[in-house]
């Protein structure tokens, strides 16, 4: 396994694979890696010839009140981990050199950052499709997979892949939980033991609403009362969205007539925990 962290490097090494009739697969990170971010890279593994990752913690995504700076980060270890799932490539570049002195160039999508996380988190997804455009140019992957944990991302992803014609592919790679229910993430490691307890809310929230909609529950309203009761039912819990809107425009909906996206944010304490399901009508 390789591991990278001049930009030049990597674009000389991604032409020279591309040249060769190499397909090439990529998996952006954060790194602090868990199951979830290895479930991604196993997906990848599968449709191309060399899998590349990246090791980068974007301040660019970061609000000034945030936590950038505790963000839990292990590079030893994530490429440990890297390795042992089967990564040819991983490519760590520094702050510097993404974002070197004098940078001014953003990308920004017009409406779909206006729903979900990026009403709370204002310069989030400027961030992440500023990074993610900057690592497609140096990687030039053929496919690219992200999580849909992070469903909002991927919508944005998409939509950015097209409108701007970028000739890569995008795949999904289904959402992994913890035996007990909650979302693998890397910032489950702020939680207490407590803490860890009261944020299956979240999951045992979803799981209420499929079942309301196997019942034949199609009222919006309804389903969205009964994932506040449960969440706020924790004191240290406040709600940032409870969301049931169309998977492709993320434009809230009031009745469930087909697939319909339910997605949560709350604040367990200091962590922001984020969890979705998709429900489908009977």
């Amino acid at each position: 396994m390789d591991v990278i962290g001049s930009i030049h490097e990597m674009q000389s090494l991604s032409d020279s694979l591309r040249q060769k009739g190499k397909r090439i697969a990529f998996v952006p990170t954060m790194g602090f890696l868990h199951d979830g971010h290895l479930s991604l890279m196993r997906e990848a593994k599968k449709h191309a010839d060399i899998l590349v990752t990246s090791i980068f913690v974007n301040p660019a995504q970061f609000g000034p009140n945030e936590d950038l700076d505790a963000y839990p980060r292990a590079m030893e270890s994530d490429l440990a981990k890297s390795r042992e799932v089967g990564v040819d490539v991983v490519f760590t570049p520094t702050n510097d050199q993404i974002y070197p002195e004098g940078y001014e160039t953003y990308v920004q999508l017009e409406t779909l950052p206006n729903h979900l996380c990026g009403l709370s988190r204002p310069v989030f997804f400027k961030g992440i499709t500023t990074v993610v455009t900057k690592l497609f140019n140096i990687i030039k992957p053929h496919v690219a997979v992200f999580g849909e944990k992070d469903f909002q991302q991927l919508a944005i992803i998409r939509r950015m892949v097209k409108d701007l014609n970028m000739d890569i592919e995008i795949i999904g790679g289904a959402l992994v939980r913890e035996a007990d229910g909650l979302a693998m993430s890397s910032r489950n490691a702020y939680l207490s033991e407590e803490e860890r307890t009261e944020g299956l809310r979240l999951s045992q929230s979803l799981a209420k609403a499929r079942a309301m909609v196997a019942g034949g529950e199609t009222d919006t309203s309804a389903i969205r009362a009964m994932a506040e009761a449960h969440l706020t039912g924790c004191p240290a819990i406040s709600v940032d969205y409870i969301s049931l809107c169309d998977p492709e425009t993320l434009d809230e909906t009031a009745t469930i007539t087909g697939p319909t996206l339910m997605a949560l944010a709350v604040m367990l304490g200091k962590t922001r925990l984020i969890d979705n399901t998709v429900l489908v009508p009977q």
